[in-house]
C-alpha cells in the first residue's frame, strides 16, 4: 500500500504588492494592490484543508474557509466566491479590513510553527475577481413570507442581518441616518484602506435581493422604534457606537481640535479626499497630533498626511507592545512617516487667539498589568514637554449612540448606555426588538458586528416563524 505523502510546508505568506510609501502618502489610492491570479494560487497552495477546520471556528460569521480555498486551488474562482457568500455578504470588505491575525488566521494549523495562510488576502482576491469578471449574482430567494423587518443602521451588523433575513424570504427595510448607507464602512474607514466604490457594490447586491434602504432617516427623531413596530413585525437596532470621547483636559474647546469621528466623517462622507473635484476642504494644518493608539488613530494620522500635513505625531500613553491597532496599520503608518510618541499622555492643549498652538504632554511609566492584561500607565513627575502643533485629533474611543436608546421606552440599557441584549440572539428587553453590533458591545471589529447581525437574523427568523 502506497504511503500518503505529507503536504509540503511553505512557511511564509506570499507577499502582496503595495504602493511605495513615498508615493502613497500623497494619494488616496489603495495601499495594498491585492494578489494577482498567480500569487493567489501560490498562497492557496499553502492551505492543508484541515478536516477539523480550526480557522472556521475563529471566524465570527463562519466562512467555510478550507472549502473556498480548495476551489481557489482548483482555479474555480466563481465557486470560491459563491462559497464565501453563503455566510458573508461583504467579502471584498472583510478581505481588506478584518483583523484576520486575531481571528481566522490565529487558529490556522500552519500558525503553530509558521505564518498562517493569508486567508484575508485570498478572500479579497476572490471578491475582486468576481467584480472584475462580471460574475456577480444574488442567491436564490424563497417565496415571500409576508413578514416585514426594520433594520435601524446600515453598518456591518445591519447589512448582515438584512442579508440573512432577505435570504429567508422576509421583506427588509434599512433605515440610515446619513445620506449614504454603509455606516462605519463608509464614513469611518479611509479610502486608501477601503474604497467607497467597493462598499457601494457590496450594498448594491442587497438592493438586488429586494432590500430597501431609506437614507436621511434619523430614527429616534424622524420616527421612533415604537412607531416602527406599528408597521413592522420586528426591529433590529444596529446604530453603532458613534459618540466621540474626549479627555476633558484644558484646551479641548480650541479651534483645531477634532474628534476622530468628525475628522474621518468629513473626509469620507463629503469626499474631501477628492478635493478640489469635490469642494470640501478640511483645515489640517502643517503639524498634527493624533491622540490614541487604535486603528482609528492610525486612520486619522495617515489621512492627515495625505491631506497635506507636513508632520504627524501619534501620542499614545502605553508602549508599542500595548498598541491596540493592527500591526499592519502601525507598519504602514511608520513607513509613511508618522512619528510615534509612546508612553506619553496629553496634559493640556495650549492655544493663542482661539487656535491650537501646542500640546503639552507628560511621560508615563508602565506599572503592573491590569485586568485587561495591559500595563497601567502612571505619570512621571516633572517630565512635561510640549509638541508644537496646529491640529489635535482625539482618537481615544467612542460611546454608545444615545438617540435610539433614549427614545425607546422600556428598552433595558447597560451602565455604560449600551443596549442590553442576549449575546446569542440579540434579543432585548422588548418583544420584537433585537440589537447587535457596537451599540451592544461597544467599539469592536467589522466582522464581530457582522457575526452579531447573523445571530440576530437567526433569532428574528425563528420569532417571525412562531418558533419558541
Amino acid at each position: 500500500m502506497e504511503e500518503k505523502k505529507k503536504p509540503k510546508i511553505i512557511p511564509a505568506k506570499t507577499p502582496v504588492p503595495e504602493q511605495a510609501p513615498l508615493a502613497r502618502r500623497s494619494n488616496f489610492k489603495e495601499v495594498s494592490l491585492g494578489y494577482t491570479k498567480e500569487l493567489a494560487l501560490e498562497e492557496a497552495s499553502r492551505c492543508f484543508g484541515c478536516k477539523n477546520r480550526p480557522c472556521v471556528g475563529g471566524c465570527p460569521v463562519g466562512v467555510p474557509i478550507p472549502e473556498f480555498i480548495a476551489f481557489l486551488k482548483a482555479g474555480e474562482f466563481q465557486k470560491a466566491i459563491n462559497k464565501i457568500k453563503e455566510t458573508n455578504l461583504l467579502p471584498a470588505v472583510c478581505g481588506r479590513v478584518c483583523p484576520q491575525e486575531n481571528q481566522c488566521e490565529k487558529f490556522c494549523t500552519l500558525a503553530k510553527k509558521h505564518e498562517a495562510v493569508a486567508i484575508g488576502r485570498l478572500e479579497r482576491f476572490a471578491a475582486d475577481w468576481e467584480r472584475e469578471n462580471g460574475k456577480g449574482g444574488t442567491p436564490p430567494l424563497p417565496p415571500p413570507t409576508g413578514k416585514k423587518v426594520a433594520v435601524v443602521g446600515s453598518g456591518p451588523a445591519g447589512l448582515t442581518c438584512a442579508y440573512d433575513l432577505a435570504k429567508q424570504g422576509h421583506k427588509v427595510f434599512i433605515f440610515e441616518a446619513l445620506h449614504a448607507p454603509g455606516g462605519v464602512l463608509f464614513y469611518g474607514i479611509p479610502e486608501f484602506r477601503l474604497p467607497k466604490d467597493i462598499v457601494r457594490r457590496e450594498i448594491e447586491s442587497l438592493r438586488k435581493m429586494g432590500v430597501e434602504i431609506v437614507t436621511n432617516a434619523v430614527i429616534g427623531k424622524l420616527i421612533t422604534v415604537d412607531e416602527l413596530l406599528d408597521d413592522y413585525d420586528a426591529v433590529f437596532i444596529s446604530t453603532g457606537a458613534g459618540l466621540p470621547k474626549f479627555m476633558n483636559i484644558e484646551g479641548e474647546n480650541l479651534n483645531g481640535v477634532y474628534s476622530a469621528n468628525e475628522f474621518l466623517t468629513r473626509v469620507n462622507l463629503m469626499r474631501a479626499y477628492q478635493f478640489p473635484e469635490y469642494d470640501t476642504p478640511i483645515r489640517v494644518g502643517e503639524r498634527v497630533a493624533v491622540v490614541g493608539g487604535g486603528n482609528v488613530a492610525m486612520d486619522a494620522a495617515r489621512n492627515a498626511l495625505r491631506l497635506g500635513a507636513r508632520e504627524v505625531t501619534l501620542v499614545y500613553r502605553r508602549s508599542e507592545v500595548e498598541l491596540p491597532a493592527r500591526k499592519e496599520e502601525v507598519h504602514h503608518a511608520r513607513e509613511e512617516g508618522v512619528r510615534f510618541e509612546l508612553c506619553v499622555n496629553p496634559a493640556r492643549i495650549i492655544g493663542g487667539n482661539g487656535w491650537v498652538e501646542a500640546i503639552e504632554c507628560v511621560r508615563m511609566d508602565l506599572c503592573e498589568a491590569d485586568e485587561s492584561g495591559r500595563r497601567s500607565p502612571k505619570p512621571i513627575t516633572g517630565s512635561e514637554f510640549q509638541i508644537p502643533v496646529d491640529t489635535v485629533i482625539m482618537a481615544i474611543g467612542t460611546g454608545a449612540n444615545p438617540l435610539v436608546p433614549q427614545n425607546t421606552k422600556g428598552l433595558a440599557l447597560t451602565k455604560r448606555g449600551y443596549i442590553a441584549a442576549d449575546e446569542e440572539t440579540g434579543k432585548t428587553s422588548r418583544e420584537g426588538i433585537y440589537a447587535g453590533g457596537d451599540i451592544v458591545t461597544g467599539s469592536a471589529t467589522v466582522i464581530s458586528a457582522m457575526g452579531a447581525g447573523r445571530r440576530a437574523a437567526r433569532a428574528i427568523h425563528k420569532y417571525l416563524s412562531g418558533e419558541k
